[in-house]
């Protein structure tokens, strides 16, 4: 099964990277979760600080053909690696899984990973709950796996 994946860009201010790109592209900001008006009412429900509100945003092809583009803030000086991919083996997270049921499907792929050679990180977690697991492939470029 071929997984998607999304480009991550690390950068100083991802809303208004999110704009340029969604325009320069032909996509769209990405929407906010369905049952919610905007992202602002999402960070509400989530507690997320205002002062976070723009660490992160993407931009979507309305056709659903490319792949999601995430633009990340990073705040500790200038990132060495700026762009890398996130593999969706495990799905997003609208994907109906237990925070177990996930860490478990991500051990798995973790597992199938180091064994094409790619070596583990860390394990994070985001600001609404979402978790990953960050890895670098044979030559020591970082991906993410979800």
């Amino acid at each position: 099964m071929a997984h998607s994946i999304q480009i991550v860009i690390a950068c100083d201010d991802p809303n208004h990277l999110a704009e340029f790109w969604a325009a320069a592209l032909g996509y769209i900001v990405q929407p906010p979760p369905e049952g919610f008006e905007t992202w602002d009412a999402f960070a509400d429900e989530m507690g997320i600080p205002r002062e976070r509100r723009n660490d992160i945003s993407a931009v979507v092809d309305p056709e659903a053909q490319g792949p999601r583009i995430l633009f990340e803030r990073w705040d500790v000086g200038r990132p060495s690696k700026r762009v890398h991919l996130d593999i969706n083996s495990v799905g997003g997270y609208w994907v109906d899984l237990s925070d177990e049921e996930r860490k478990a499907r991500l051990a798995q792929e973790r597992e199938r990973l180091e064994g094409l050679g790619a070596t583990y990180g860390r394990e994070a977690t985001g600001m609404a709950g979402e978790i990953w697991i960050e890895m670098y492939d044979p030559e020591g470029n970082w991906f993410c796996v979800q």
